[in-house]
């Protein structure tokens, strides 16, 4: 591996690790930052998928006591089967949908321009949602009720648009629902784990005979700097929004998705 492709993979990887769990959409700015550093991505887009796992292995190591406590007790707590059962519930609106119109949203939806819609229109979004200081009485996911989260699963199901954001849908969704900021971004991420290790299986398993060994030391750097990147990532954003709230999320992405629509139109 050349010290530029180093580079490169290191920057993609932090880049995923930053942006997959806040709501700002990781998959416009991989797009963008892999333009401008002139990024070759490997086929079948294997480098993505790795990445992204780093980014769901911090989130398993950060909540590893948690996750490991809900598994142990659910036999005997009911309180830890509603933690499962509303995880799966979740996972069912956007699974669905997924596989209907996957072909649908692969060569159609794919498009630079519609990215750069939905991160503009995503950040509106997520402005009027924050000035409507909906009341909060979720504070657990402990205490979700089934109901709620089939809810914020079927906002999961717009972040199969390309440039939504997973994070930013099921935030969003889980907010206007009654679910308290740090409870709804702590959602967010349990609900990414399955979600994010069945498409990367699935996607590994279509492309596995593609990986060659010249590609392991970049797909290990990527891997490594979005496990480390999330580690750091997750922890500030409960504490922000705990404090902030998501406005400031919601004029980024409106800029971002400004700058990026210039971007392709200049490139033509």
């Amino acid at each position: 591996m050349t010290e530029h492709s180093f580079l490169q993979a290191l920057i993609l990887g932090i880049v995923e690790g930053v942006s997959e769990f806040l709501p700002i959409s990781s998959t416009g700015h991989l797009i963008v930052v892999g333009e401008l550093i002139g990024f070759s991505s490997m086929p079948g887009k294997v480098f993505e998928v790795v990445i992204q796992l780093g980014a769901i292995l911090a989130i398993c190591v950060l909540y590893r006591e948690r996750l490991f406590r809900v598994v142990r007790d659910a036999p005997h707590d009911p309180s830890a089967r509603i933690f499962i059962g509303a995880i799966l519930i979740a996972l069912v609106p956007a699974g669905l949908v997924g596989v209907l119109f996957h072909d649908f949203i692969i060569s159609v939806l794919f498009s630079p321009y519609v990215v750069c819609s939905t991160l503009i229109l995503g950040g509106i979004a997520i402005i009027v949602i924050e000035r409507m200081h909906l009341e909060a009485n979720i504070t657990a996911i402990e205490k979700l009720p089934m109901r709620t989260a089939l809810k914020i699963g079927l906002f999961q199901c717009l972040a199969l648009v390309p440039g939504v954001s997973r994070s930013g849908a099921t935030i969003l969704g889980a907010l206007l629902v009654g679910v308290e900021r740090k409870t709804a971004a702590e959602f967010s991420f349990f609900l990414a784990i399955p979600v994010m290790l069945g498409a990367s299986a699935i996607n590994l398993l279509e492309t596995w005979d593609l990986i060659q060994p010249s590609h392991a030391y970049m797909i290990a750097t990527g891997f490594t700097a979005a496990f480390i990147s999330a580690l750091l990532v997750v922890q500030w954003l409960l504490n922000f929004v705990s404090n902030h709230g998501y406005t400031i999320f919601g004029w980024y992405r409106i800029v971002f998705g400004c700058l990026l629509l210039g971007f392709f139109l200049l490139r033509g």
